[in-house]
């Protein structure tokens, strides 16, 4: 054994040289007001085009008072996970009510997103079955197929010909298949081919999931997803978070009552971890009920994207996509991107910049809202001008 003492933690200084040489490193930006569209960051007021609050729920003082009235109910915590003695009253209301948003004739709840496509996934496949996964999909969606066990393959962004390529080379060597993707993919804000992809999941005898993360309260009628949009509820798995449009925490799986029945046995996330808290499991349900009937919240986001895409055009800036309120103006360069960024929040505009690993090429995510005004979005447009 050597004399030279070195602490076994010592990597990680290297780690974190290795990230800041590759312009990858991140920290946190301090938010210390209400969720809306203007936000004072690191102690500075300025226009939030970042957040996921499509609908302006987050901070809407409905949805705050039904979380009060639930933590004077029930108290701040549900004390267990949901098969020991977290199980509420309000849990079966809340999952009552995402069925009926998404047409599916059950639904569960986990404690997050990410936790509910881990364990959906992990529970559905195995080492004998196939999952074919759009190229973009999101963390959990792949992490999810990796703890399956099953083989996983990538199928290339929205591509429905490679996607049918890998179907006929692949699927007859495997038991089960499972085709997932993203509904609206939360970095370039296009959309996934679904009625593509359900013909081709009919066609090859497959399963279908559907991450709704970002579709969820923002498209369709009541806000049921694209998926409701697309008319195309039934004869797939519908996975969601109630973290975005729908301003609380958590996340769900909507399908077929054996499938939540399975699911409840079945799914890791969800029987080891404590329920959703009361507070964040009455500002769901409520969200839910206020985004079914009050489609002007959808109409007037609708308007806003309208209205940036007409901006962007004009100033002959390209977004990779202009399907969503998700728009990623593309720069590629690094450098470049993390200069325009700071230049829109020294204007007292909040767009970061998003960089690799988390995406394949830098460029600036703006997220819109329905509660923001016609002078915010012009404010962002002039400062695109840079």
């Amino acid at each position: 054994m050597s004399n030279h003492i070195t602490s076994p933690y010592a990597w990680i200084d290297q780690s974190l040289q290795s990230i800041h040489r590759a312009n990858w490193y991140r920290s946190t930006q301090t938010i210390a007001t209400r969720a809306g569209a203007i936000a004072k960051v690191d102690g500075r007021e300025m226009i939030m085009f970042a957040s996921n609050n499509y609908l302006g729920l987050a901070g809407d003082r409905r949805i705050a008072q039904a979380a009060i009235a639930a933590v004077e109910k029930y108290g701040t915590g549900s004390t267990g996970s949901r098969l020991v003695t977290g199980h509420l009253d309000i849990h079966e209301e809340l999952e009552r009510e995402i069925a009926d948003l998404k047409g599916a004739e059950a639904s569960l709840v986990f404690s997050s997103g990410y936790l509910a496509n881990l364990g959906t996934i992990a529970a559905i496949a195995g080492a004998r079955d196939l999952i074919l996964g759009d190229a973009f999909n999101h963390s959990c969606l792949k992490k999810g197929a990796l703890m399956s066990g099953a083989t996983v393959l990538d199928y290339q962004h929205r591509d429905c010909e490679d996607l049918r390529a890998k179907l006929q080379q692949h699927r007859h060597h495997h038991r089960r298949c499972l085709i997932s993707t993203d509904s609206v993919f939360s970095m370039d804000g296009d959309l996934a081919p679904l009625a593509t992809i359900m013909q081709l999941a009919a066609e090859y005898d497959c399963m279908v999931l559907v991450d709704e993360a970002h579709g969820t309260g923002v498209f369709g009628d009541r806000g049921g997803g694209l998926t409701e949009s697309l008319k195309i509820q039934s004869e797939l798995i519908q996975v969601g978070t109630l973290s975005k449009a729908l301003g609380s925490l958590g996340g769900y799986v909507a399908g077929s009552a054996k499938l939540i029945d399975f699911l409840r046995n079945r799914a890791a996330t969800w029987i080891y971890t404590t329920a959703l808290s009361p507070a964040d499991t009455a500002a769901a349900i409520a969200a839910i009920q206020i985004a079914k009937v009050e489609i002007s919240l959808r109409q007037q986001l609708w308007q806003n994207v309208a209205i940036v895409k007409q901006g962007l055009t004009a100033l002959g800036r390209s977004a990779i996509a202009l399907d969503s309120p998700i728009m990623a103006i593309n720069i590629g360069d690094i450098a470049q991107t993390l200069e325009l960024a700071n230049y829109l929040k020294e204007n007292g505009i909040f767009a970061p910049a998003i960089r690799p690993p988390t995406v394949p090429t830098a460029r600036i995510r703006i997220t819109l809202m329905a509660t923001h005004t016609p002078e915010q979005i012009q404010s962002l447009l002039n400062c695109l001008r840079f």
